[in-house]
């Protein structure tokens, strides 16, 4: 593979660089660049995420330490990869900036970065880190989000590269056998501590500082600065959530988002901002593929809880408001039920009613109390985790969600099914063709008259 004409310095991608013992990141990305690359569904599904299709005719090129010819920007480092799309006669070119371990993006490199890319023509840079992104489009640092720079900004993380290479061995959609071959020796390499590929792991110190506001009764401030770096640090946490049970799960579990959010991050930001201070709740919900409702997860600052639930429809087919709790609990499979509640909500303006689990498998008829000729519509089945302390703390607060949500799943959520109405029958009356023939059907109607 030769070097481009407009490049003064650059290496092919390898998968085995020759980099000092010290040279972490560098090796760390020379070995996941040479594999997008070289594994064509690694490379477009990884390039898919930052709108690129990569087809048959396309060929794919990945560079490490590059030099521009000509640049004008001087810049310290230089970039760390250049991927490089080829379609035909068109040509799309991303920077890519890398860090591991503790190490975060830079605001100021990556302008610097910008900069070269405008005067090199390039389209966009993408950097990597153990910082988390929503979505490759929502930068996890503000200077970046908030940059006048029309030069766009993707981020992956280490963690998100792990999981789409753990979902496609698990699938088994990698059709060569070497290529096949090179993503589990990926695998193997990024899951070793050598790599610096980490989770988030821990809160920031305002989580501790916020939950102690809330606690003595306080006000969360409209522009307190604590709240908006619990609240980044809280979408880190979210994303890497959905990226634990798409690998528990071998699907591809995403954050669950309306519109407006995944089109305007800015606007995102302000409404949890407003959920935070007005309700004291950290909220989210969780799409996991084919399950019978999204999971929703709220984090309650006042109560010191997490609640894990699904919500689903009530059966129509069935009369009675008990028969219709017994079509619930005949789906659930687990005995750990001290911590799992069902919360009813009822048609117009009745009050919604909760009991625990337990009580309703030893007696569903209780739900019918107090809504005498009323039938149940929905059920919220969740799990409601007290931790106390537990929920100031920046690590163990991290480590118990990641702990109860997968329970919650496991537990509950993969056993639930969705009501869905039954499809029409043919009516007795109507077996045969000729009783459904115009003159049978004008005979009906004047019958009916």
């Amino acid at each position: 593979m030769h070097r481009p004409d407009y490049l003064e310095q650059g290496e092919v991608a390898r998968l085995f660089p020759v980099l000092a013992t010290t040279s972490k990141e560098g090796r760390t990305t020379s070995i996941v660049l040479a594999c997008i690359s070289k594994i064509d569904e690694f490379g477009a599904e990884i390039l898919n995420t930052v709108g690129k299709r990569v087809g048959k005719r396309s060929k794919l090129e990945t560079y490490t330490e590059i030099v521009f010819k000509n640049e004008k920007t001087q810049v310290k480092d230089r970039p760390d990869g250049l991927i490089v799309l080829s379609t035909g006669a068109n040509e799309w070119r991303a920077l890519v900036e890398a860090k591991v371990g503790n190490a975060e993006i830079g605001a100021d490199q990556v302008e610097k970065y910008r900069e070269i890319a405008k005067e090199q023509g390039l389209d966009c840079v993408i950097t990597i880190s153990n910082q988390f992104a929503t979505q490759p489009e929502h930068h996890p640092v503000e200077a970046i989000r908030k940059s006048r720079s029309k030069i766009p900004v993707f981020h992956w993380s280490w963690m998100f590269i792990l999981t789409v290479t753990d979902i496609l061995l698990n699938q088994d959609n990698v059709a060569d056998e070497d290529q096949k071959l090179l993503l589990n020796e990926l695998r193997r390499f990024l899951t070793h501590e050598s790599a610096g590929v980490k989770g988030f792991d821990r809160m920031p110190p305002e989580w501790t500082e916020l939950n102690r506001l809330v606690s003595a009764g306080g006000k969360i401030p409209a522009k307190s600065p604590e709240a908006a770096i619990v609240l980044d640090s809280w979408h880190q946490e979210t994303r890497d959530l959905s990226l634990i049970l798409s690998r528990q799960t071998e699907a591809e579990v995403q954050e669950k988002l309306p519109r407006k959010h995944r089109a305007d991050p800015a606007q995102r930001r302000k409404d949890e901002l407003q959920l935070l201070r007005e309700g004291g709740q950290l909220q989210l919900v969780l799409d996991v593929p084919d399950a019978a409702a999204p999971v929703e997860i709220v984090a309650d600052l006042a109560r010191r809880t997490i609640d894990i639930g699904m919500t689903l429809r009530a059966p129509e087919d069935r009369v009675s408001s008990k028969a219709r709790v017994n079509w619930l609990i005949r789906q659930i499979k687990t005995e750990k039920l001290e911590e799992a509640f069902v919360r009813m909500t009822w048609p117009g303006r009745s009050e919604t009613t909760q009991f625990q689990l337990s009580e309703l498998i030893a007696n569903p008829t209780i739900c019918e109390k107090d809504k005498n000729g009323l039938q149940v519509t929905r059920f919220h089945i969740f799990i409601a985790r007290r931790l106390g302390a537990k929920f100031t703390q920046q690590i163990n607060f991290i480590k118990e969600l990641e702990e109860v949500v997968p329970f919650f799943y496991r537990e509950i959520g993969q056993n639930l099914q969705e009501w869905r109405k039954p499809a029409p029958k043919i009516k007795p009356e109507r077996l045969a063709a000729e009783e459904i023939a115009s003159a049978a059907v004008r005979d009906d109607e004047g019958e009916v008259g």
